[in-house]
């Protein structure tokens, strides 16, 4: 008999135990991991930047569509290759935290070591390979200062309300892909959210990372004071969206489904 794709309730119980099995990771774990998704995030953020800046102007809102497809790459190989990102962790872990399943000592125990790790890793990208090996350049580096500046100029509260969409979308896409049970299902689920918030230009802490950092080696003009401050609202709203809308808001509604609610 074929496996089905999970329901909502299911996919619940599922996270939930994802949640403990990360509570229980050892550091060099994490921190390998968090590294290596860090890396998959500049990737991903680089191959957005080649094709919104290999485009004309004039068809810019094909260009940022045609962008925004090819960034889900990114998230695809962190959930299925495997790897630690900080954002989809405000949701599974806040989740068990939520249930009860771990302990808040667990929970920043996994956020700070994770979020170092990611940082490294686009940082690391956005050096050796943005500017050492020169992909921010020309065209590109154009295009990575305007994205970056855009980012640290704006305000604390559309910063924080961009935030909050952004990762409600990131974490849907990490929810939905615990749902299917085939690789191209799991691909599918996790591509369409994510392509939402890239192609509306949401603020996600780990892409931050990379495009901020890429554009002030690109020469923008822009501080890593404004880069750690952005760092601040991005951070709360994404963990916003990730625990409120996704993990909070599921949990209410299905913990009576849990196999070890009380009787």
């Amino acid at each position: 008999m074929a496996s089905r794709d999970l329901y909502p309730q299911e996919i619940l119980q599922v996270v939930l135990d994802k949640s403990c099995a990360k509570a229980q990771s050892s550091i060099p774990t994490l921190a390998i991991l968090s590294v290596l998704a860090g890396g998959y995030i500049g990737f991903g953020y680089l191959a957005y930047l080649k094709v919104v800046s290999g485009i004309p102007h004039e068809w810019s809102g094909f260009a940022t569509l045609l962008g925004a497809a090819v960034f889900p790459i990114a998230l695809i190989c962190i959930l299925l290759g495997g790897g630690e990102l900080v954002t989809s962790n405000m949701m599974i872990m806040s989740l068990g935290r939520l249930a009860g399943r771990i302990s808040s000592k667990m929970l920043l125990r996994n956020w700070v070591i994770v979020c170092m790790g990611n940082l490294v890793g686009t940082l690391a990208m956005a050096f050796f390979l943005g500017y050492y090996v020169g992909m921010i350049e020309g065209s590109m580096a154009e295009k990575t200062i305007a994205v970056a500046e855009a980012k640290v100029h704006m305000d604390f509260g559309r910063a924080f309300v961009s935030a909050v969409a952004c990762n409600w979308m990131v974490c849907m896409g990490a929810w939905l892909h615990f749902a299917a049970k085939n690789t191209t299902g799991r691909m599918l689920a996790i591509w369409f959210p994510v392509m939402i918030f890239v192609l509306n230009g949401f603020q996600h802490l780990v892409a931050n990372m990379f495009v901020i950092p890429a554009g002030i080696l690109a020469s923008a003009n822009i501080t890593w004071g404004q880069f750690f401050f952005n760092m601040i609202p991005v951070f709360l709203s994404n963990v916003v969206g990730g625990a409120s809308f996704v993990g909070a808001s599921y949990l209410y509604t299905y913990k009576d489904t849990l196999k070890d609610s009380a009787e």
